[in-house]
Formats: structure tokens, C-alpha cells, sequence
């Protein structure tokens, strides 16, 4: 049986065993690999059904003259294995057909062969070679925009604060980007971790991020839309100034409830011809993918947003209960789809506002790794997500018990079948009004540690994904979107990932508190500058770890052993603490960046500006001196993560038009003024005549 199974689960790219963070080998257990495989659709719970199980498995290959995808990149002439007397003929995505070639242009076409008695179509994808990776150095801040709070706002940064601060970045201070958090659809309903990296789907983004006021019809209110709506923003400043004053935190199911009495009030007002022209080329442009998802959320509004205990008739997207339902709840559909179209419509006008102040990037999107169990996109993709299934880590050193993300994985074989559709899809989605797109733990792209259902992270095991394919759709993407790709590769990487990133034009992400020689394990002293990555976006901290106040001070591990997350006494973890910080600064004061009449943190990006990468990222609250972090793995019941506005060194919430008097804010991007300055004056003397 043993050999059996393990020869079943190699045949869909289950692992038998890994390698520990130590360097240890583990074998995966039976029983693990016969949960993992029926969540891939193969019945092993038996010998005799993994026999047969093995054996159609045998006989399908052997049927098959193509993959269920192929993909080349351009210029390459696909090899292909294909008998001597067989036909092929290439379908293409822009009409007409050619012959199976290395001049195929770039898209996604389908690939026709024939053989004596047997013949088969299937997804053939002409990929780029790369991308390229952006000229020059660019510098930009990094946020997540629940957190930027105008006078404005309705309790929680929007996307018209979005706008503002890209294009007051952008003119004021130079800066080239900003990079977001995800602004994924979430769940409804209580939100009990309101985490943006666990949304209801990636497809589409939050209308919670609107602004309302923004929206053109909301000017032809009247009536009692007017009245709703104006009774809406009052219940909203007050809210707001509640958040800003420092007495309330964030408060999404508040802001969600808000929004959507007053957008169900704007709804109601007829569009212009124009406005419904476009609103018709939007719904069209999206097709399926749209109602799937209007009609998921108008069905969770009567049944509640865990779809599986809906009644059984409505748990298949494409069964006839569903068409009809959707028939019944026509306008709640159509409310959800008009939502999704006035949304695009601001991400646009943030992206425009960035590029329009002069920034070469503008908006950087962030794409999670995955989304909620029972979501839009669990519902419209079951084809595509394994079902009992949890994305998570093995045990190490970081996490000795493992972890488990509550985020069921793709399927390979789900996406094979599909053409790698559904992935390029939601790529699409978050490259369309971007100048790049940060792919949030991109090693998943090679593959993901499974967990299954009610079993800790230590029994899951890895599956493997075709990264050729994963990665050829993720650059077609991008190279149609003209934008640029950031793969978040922190953590244990397995070996040859980076390069095959980076062979692709697949920038990294590089982070102070990691960035050590002998890597953030061995930890033999800072890396110095000169030997960071060219390739990547460098900074000095992220969402999920200490401000760097908080870490130059040391309190970050005050705020952990108050929370109960220390493994060693806190006199220990202090020290350590200590002594990195120390060891940071004395390499700052080797290069002759310490002392520095503005301070450490100023000091600190100084240093960052001594690396070659391409892309320097400020985190916004190092830049107003917040000591609180925007989260702490695995505390969503003691910290308030993913709730705080962005504050000062006191914990004062610093709203959007105040920034600009900020001097800290001011002595950070006074730090990398020189970078715009230095490329266009390499632009200026790249276009004189006889340069």
C-alpha cells in the first residue's frame, strides 16, 4: 500500500516527505497523504481504491497527447513529444490561426491535434520571456489605507484619502509609489479578524473603501435618498472624529453599515445615458466573473455568507436553483454589480491621480494569498480550491507548532483543467489600475503546505504547483497591464526560487530586520549595503512586524510579554533585542551615518539609500514615529490589529492634512529627495543631442 500511495501522490505533486528549516527530513503521514489526495478529487482511502485510483491515473496519460495546458515562452518553439504523423494547428486568442511556431505572439490561444484516432484541444498560453523591471531607483510609502484617516473620511482611510495622498506624495515629496494593502472584497457579516489578507474574494475590492461623496450621482439626491444619505455622513463624522480624537478604534462593521444605507440611497438615482454606456461596458467586460460574484453576495444577504450551509440547491453556482434565485434577487444583484463598478471607477481615479503627480509608478497593488473558506470565490471556484484544505507552514523555528492560515489552497489540477484561468483572472483584476502588483508569500506560486481540516499544520505536507505555468500567467499579466511585479519572498524560501523570480523579472522584497550575513538565521552581523539585492523593493519594516520606533526603544518586547507571546524570560528577549538593535547601529556609525542630528530612523533609510534597490519603501508610520504595530500574527483577540489610524510617537492619530507639517515626515523624504532629481537628470542628458 505504502508504495502505491506514494507513487498516487507524486503523480499529483503531493509530497512524501520535506526538509525542515534544520535541515531534517520528515516522512508525511499515510493518512495525511489519503486526506490530500481526496481533496484533489482521488479516493485512496483503501488499497483497492488507490489501485484503481493509480491505474486510471496510468491509463489518462497514456490517452493524452497534450498536458491539460501548455505553456512556451515567446520565442521558443513548444516540444511537445507529439507521434511523427500528427497535426497541429494554434487557434489564436485574436481571431484567425497559425501554425504551431516560436513567432506566436503573446496570449492566450488554444492548441488543436490531431492523430490517427485521436484528437484533443487544449489552453495554449505564448508567455513573455520577462518582464522588465523598472529603470532607475524610486522611493514611495508604504500603508494600508484603512489606516489613512482624513477629516474626510467616514472612520476609516478611502480611496478618495488614497488619491489625495499619492498625489501629495507624488508633488510634494517626490515619491514614485505607494504600496497598498489589500483592498479585497471581505466577508459579510462580524468580522472577527478583520484581517485584509483574509478577504471573501480577490477578484473584486471592498465598497467599504469608497468615497461616497465622490460617487457622481450622490450630487442628485433628493428626497428621502437625500435625507438617508445626509443622516449617513453625519452618524460618519462623528465616527470619524471619534477615531481621530484617539477615543475609538477603526471600526469596520460600523463604517460597512454606513456606506451601504447611503449607497443603497445613491443607487436609486437614475444614471446619465453616459454613466449607464459605461456602466454596460463594465458588466460586460467582467461577464461571469461579475454575477458570480453579485449573485454570491445578494444569496448572502438571505442565507448568511458561510455558503455551505446554505440549502443544497444553492451551493452550485451553475444549477438552476441559483439561476432562479438570482432571477428573484435581480436588484440586490444589480446593486452589488453597480458597486463593483463605482469602485473601479476610484481605483482608477487614485491610480490618475498618482501618475498625474508625476510618479513612474503610482499605485503597487497587494494580492493575498489567499481568501476566506467560505467566501465568493470558494463558491464560484469549487472546481479550483480543495476543499477540507488550509494553506499553512510546517513547524520551524520561527513557529515551532506550525501554522495554519484558515485558507483553503488552489488545486493543481483545478487550474490545469482550467487553463489557469481563475489565476489570471484575479491577476487581472489587481494589475488594472496599477503600476505593480506585490504578490503577497510568492513562494506559493512553486508550492503551498497543505493542512488538513480539524489536523495541526505539523501533519500537512507540500503540493506542488506547475510554476512554468503559474509564472508564465503571472508575467503575461503583467506584461499585457504594463506593470511591474513584487514577489513578498520573506521567510524560508526553498532553494531556487529567487533565481527562477528573478530570471523572470520578478523583483523581491528585502527587509532590514532580515537582511543579515548568513541570512536572518545564522544572523553573523547586518548585511552591509553594498551586498543587498539590486533586484527587490528594500525597507525597513512591514505590517506584520515592530515599527521601527517601537524596535529602536525595544518596546515591541514589552508589548509581546504583556500579550503572553514569549517563549524565554523577558530579561532574555530584551537583551537579544537589544543587541540587534546595537549591532544595527554600530554599522550605521561604521558607514559615518551616526550620529545624525535627525535621528536613528532618519539615519536608518539613509542606510537603505546606500543599497542598490531598485525600490525603497517607507513604511507611513516610521515617517510619524507610531510605536504601535498594525498587527501581530495571531492575536486578533488581544491586539486590535488592522484598526489603529496611523499615529504619532504618543499615540495621537495623524490625519492626512496634517502630514505635511510632520517634520519627521519631512526629514524621511527629504532622505531620498535626490532620487527623482538624479533620473531625470540621466533622462535630460540620455535625450541630448550627440549624448
Amino acid at each position: 500500500m505504502t508504495g502505491i500511495l506514494h507513487e498516487l501522490a507524486h503523480a499529483h505533486r503531493i509530497a512524501t516527505a520535506y526538509t525542515t528549516d534544520r535541515g531534517q527530513r520528515v516522512p508525511v503521514a499515510p493518512d495525511t497523504l489519503v486526506a490530500v489526495l481526496a481533496a484533489c478529487g482521488v479516493d485512496a482511502s483503501t488499497g483497492a481504491a488507490a489501485r484503481a485510483a493509480l491505474a486510471a491515473h496510468r491509463d489518462r496519460a497514456a490517452a493524452r497527447l497534450l498536458p491539460e495546458c501548455v505553456v512556451v515562452r515567446g520565442g521558443r518553439v513548444p516540444s511537445l513529444g507529439l507521434p511523427g504523423d500528427a497535426t497541429a494547428e494554434v487557434e489564436l486568442e485574436q481571431g484567425g490561426t497559425a501554425a504551431l511556431s516560436g513567432s506566436l505572439p503573446a496570449g492566450r490561444h488554444t492548441l488543436h491535434v490531431g492523430a490517427p484516432g485521436r484528437t484533443q484541444s487544449t489552453p495554449l498560453l505564448v508567455v513573455p520571456e520577462r518582464l522588465p523591471v523598472p529603470a532607475g531607483r524610486h522611493w514611495g510609502f508604504l500603508v494600508q489605507p484603512y489606516s489613512v484617516l482624513s477629516r474626510r473620511s467616514w472612520g476609516m482611510g478611502d480611496l478618495g484619502d488614497l488619491a489625495e495622498l499619492a498625489s501629495w506624495s507624488g508633488r510634494a515629496l517626490g515619491a514614485d509609489f505607494v504600496q497598498l494593502g489589500p483592498l479585497h472584497a471581505m466577508e459579510p457579516g462580524p468580522l472577527p479578524d478583520p484581517s485584509p489578507y483574509r478577504p471573501g474574494t480577490r477578484r473584486y475590492p471592498d465598497p467599504m473603501h469608497l468615497r461616497v461623496e465622490a460617487i457622481p450621482e450622490y450630487a442628485y439626491l433628493t428626497g428621502a435618498s437625500r435625507r438617508s444619505a445626509d443622516g449617513c455622513v453625519t452618524r460618519a463624522r462623528a465616527l470619524n472624529e471619534a477615531v481621530l480624537r484617539g477615543d475609538r478604534l477603526i471600526d469596520r462593521e460600523t463604517v460597512r453599515r454606513l456606506k451601504d444605507e447611503a449607497l443603497r440611497a445613491v443607487h436609486r438615482v437614475p444614471l446619465s445615458p453616459a454613466r449607464a454606456a459605461a456602466f454596460a461596458e463594465f458588466t460586460a467586460r467582467e461577464g461571469r466573473d461579475l454575477t458570480d460574484f453579485a449573485t454570491w453576495c445578494a444569496l448572502a444577504g438571505v442565507h448568511g455568507g458561510a455558503w455551505r450551509s446554505w440549502p443544497v440547491a444553492l451551493r452550485d453556482p451553475r444549477s438552476p436553483a441559483v439561476a432562479r434565485a438570482r432571477e428573484d434577487l435581480a436588484a440586490e444583484v444589480g446593486f452589488h454589480r453597480w458597486l463593483a463598478w463605482v469602485t473601479d471607477e476610484q481605483l482608477a481615479a487614485a491610480q490618475a491621480a498618482a501618475t498625474g503627480a508625476g510618479m513612474e509608478i503610482g499605485l503597487i497593488h497587494d494580492l493575498a494569498v489567499g481568501v476566506a473558506p467560505e467566501g465568493a470565490d470558494t463558491w464560484a471556484l469549487q472546481d479550483c480550491l480543495a476543499a477540507g484544505m488550509s494553506v499553512g507552514a510546517p513547524p520551524d523555528d520561527f513557529n515551532p507548532l506550525g501554522q495554519d492560515w484558515g485558507q483553503p489552497p488552489w488545486r493543481p489540477d483545478g487550474l490545469a483543467a482550467s487553463g489557469y484561468r481563475p489565476l489570471a483572472g484575479l491577476l487581472r483584476a489587481g494589475l488594472r489600475h496599477a503600476g505593480a502588483l506585490r504578490v503577497d508569500h510568492v513562494m506559493g506560486l512553486f508550492r503551498l503546505w497543505w493542512v488538513p481540516e480539524g489536523r495541526p499544520p505539523s501533519e500537512g505536507t507540500y503540493v506542488r504547483y506547475d510554476a512554468e505555468a503559474m509564472l508564465g500567467v503571472l508575467v503575461l499579466e503583467a506584461h499585457r497591464a504594463g506593470a511591474a511585479v513584487i514577489g513578498e519572498d520573506l521567510g524560508t524560501v526553498e532553494a531556487g526560487v529567487r533565481e527562477s523570480l528573478d530570471g523572470r523579472g520578478i523583483l523581491g522584497t528585502s527587509v532590514q530586520r532580515f537582511e543579515y550575513l548568513g541570512g536572518s538565521e545564522g544572523r553573523h552581523g547586518p548585511l552591509p549595503p553594498e551586498r543587498w539585492r539590486r533586484d527587490c523593493l528594500a525597507t525597513l519594516t512591514t505590517h506584520d512586524l515592530p515599527t521601527t520606533a517601537a524596535w529602536l526603544s525595544g518596546e515591541h518586547v514589552e508589548l509581546r510579554a504583556r500579550l503572553g507571546l514569549l517563549t524565554r524570560p523577558e530579561a532574555a528577549e530584551k537583551a537579544e533585542a537589544a543587541a540587534e538593535r546595537d549591532g544595527w547601529l554600530a554599522e550605521l556609525e561604521r558607514l559615518g551615518l551616526l550620529p545624525d542630528p535627525e535621528g536613528d530612523v532618519v539615519a536608518l533609510h539613509r542606510f537603505l539609500c546606500r543599497t542598490p534597490a531598485r525600490l525603497l519603501g517607507v513604511w507611513l508610520p516610521d515617517a510619524t514615529g507610531d510605536r504601535r504595530p498594525q498587527n501581530i500574527p495571531g492575536t486578533s483577540t488581544v491586539h486590535p490589529n488592522w484598526r489603529l489610524p496611523v499615529s504619532d510617537g504618543q499615540g495621537r492619530p495623524v490625519p492626512l492634512e496634517e502630514l505635511p507639517g510632520q517634520p519627521l515626515v519631512a526629514a524621511v523624504s527629504r532622505v531620498f529627495a535626490d532620487l527623482r532629481r538624479h533620473r531625470e537628470s540621466l533622462e535630460e542628458r540620455d535625450v541630448r543631442p550627440g549624448s
